[in-house]
């Protein structure tokens, strides 16, 4: 019997597995079996965030239980698509839960798209499937890596592309919190390689701060509690926790110094988005929304040079992240939802990726 983990969208450490029949395959539709996903921090933003932007909607729950997205990889159990044959594997967005039924649309030997109308009025990059017969991303020994780290990646460097067309906004240094998170450490290596001028500063829990360290991604490493310790010149902030208060420090102790700050995702559950503590010192935080920036990106660059720039810095991430991280692969529904409640009280091991096999 097909299942899925359901959360509860008004008390996120509610969860709850449920059974999910899986009904007749719609003409033209593909069932997907679910193999393998990750848990992170990502997707507890998809939570916190998901009345906001409509991450509730991709994956419909039953009132005020909704599904969290993943990113995973799956294979075809049951096709009534004339291109698409069981037993091809994909990777892209995923539900909690053990299988998905799709109904593909412009299907290509690379991809295709899911064309269920409930998931059109969101960001066309979460719908897009990779077909792994042809996918220049994919390499089998990396499966693991890539559901924890790449969706991340690619926003730390869609962030960095973003800051060096704007020339950094006049800054010399960027300033990271949720140091340890995975999006940071991919904006923190894109801006090694692709920006060496400006200084990389992490800023994390005291707990963590060895282990940014050892990443080697960062030029400096500060705990949250050593703020004063941050250089007073020109800066730009880009916040990985949503934590006002951080923020509100941030802004404080840096001043007229901070040229641009931007909130990225919400690692810190309950500190709060936005200016609860008041006016901030410097300039009014933006919200990076990466699918919007993606589609900047692809449209300014073309697909094919944008896949290019970003495969070439993921490669080189991967090969210096590697011994950062220690991948454990969890078998059932039982250990994501575990998984989840852990990541989302602020529990996880930054040092261990979480894969889970439904």
């Amino acid at each position: 019997m097909p299942q899925t983990v359901q959360i509860n969208r008004k008390a996120l450490g509610e969860a709850r597995i449920v059974d999910a029949p899986a009904g007749a395959l719609a003409e033209g539709a593909v069932r997907l079996r679910i193999e393998s996903f990750s848990v992170t921090a990502n997707n507890v933003t998809y939570a916190v965030a998901g009345d906001a932007f409509g991450y509730w909607n991709f994956f419909p729950g039953e009132g005020e239980w909704g599904v969290v997205p993943m990113w995973g990889h799956a294979v075809v159990e049951a096709s009534n698509h004339p291109d698409i044959a069981v037993g091809e594997r994909v990777y892209g967005y995923l539900p909690m839960a053990t299988h998905l039924d799709v109904l593909p649309v412009g299907v290509s030997p690379g991809g295709f798209t899911d064309g269920a109308a409930h998931r059109q009025p969101m960001s066309p990059i979460y719908n897009q499937y990779s077909r792994l017969a042809a996918d220049p991303e994919h390499d089998p020994a990396r499966e693991g890596e890539r559901m924890i780290f790449g969706p991340l990646f690619k926003t730390g460097f869609l962030i960095e592309s973003f800051m060096r067309r704007e020339g950094w906004f006049g800054a010399e240094v960027l300033i990271c919190t949720s140091a340890s998170s995975k999006t940071a450490m991919g904006l923190a290596s894109v801006a090694w390689h692709r920006s060496p001028g400006v200084k990389r500063i992490g800023l994390t829990s005291a707990g963590n701060v060895e282990f940014v360290k050892r990443t080697g991604f960062y030029d400096q490493v500060l705990a949250y509690d050593d703020l004063a310790s941050l250089p007073q010149v020109a800066s730009v902030l880009v916040d990985f926790a949503g934590n006002a208060a951080l923020i509100h420090g941030v802004h404080t102790t840096l001043g007229d110094h901070l040229k641009y700050s931007c909130t990225v995702g919400a690692t810190h559950v309950g500190a709060g988005f936005g200016q609860e503590r008041g006016a901030l010192p410097g300039p009014t935080p933006v919200l990076f929304f990466a699918p919007d920036h993606a589609v900047a990106a692809i449209k300014e660059l073309g697909p094919k040079a944008f896949g290019e720039a970003v495969a070439e810095s993921w490669l080189r991430f991967i090969a210096e992240a590697g011994g950062a991280l220690t991948i454990d692969t969890r078998q059932g529904l039982e250990a994501a939802r575990d998984a989840f409640a852990a990541t989302l009280a602020g529990k996880a091991d930054p040092a261990v990726g979480i894969v889970i096999r439904p």
